[in-house]
């Protein structure tokens, strides 16, 4: 006589995988909403400065996405 068991950690640990996913694509989402926003910040106050200013920081007003983003684009 054979006996068969049936375990349901299986589907516990799928369900589990998949809530445990929700949750770091969650976070990684936050943490690159938060990111944008610091890089938005940045061209706005770089925006708000004088010409004269930009200038004291060897940086041009057409340049200032770029000079934000340098890490990002590699030129």
């Amino acid at each position: 006589m054979a006996y068969v068991t049936h375990s349901n950690t299986s589907i516990l640990s799928a369900i589990l995988d998949r809530i445990t996913n929700f949750f770091a694509a969650l976070g990684h989402s936050a943490a690159m909403s938060a990111a944008a926003e610091s890089r938005f910040n940045r061209i706005e106050a770089l925006n708000a400065k004088t010409d004269e200013e930009l200038a004291a920081m060897n940086l041009r007003r057409e340049d200032i996405a770029a000079y934000v983003f340098r890490d990002m684009m590699h030129l």
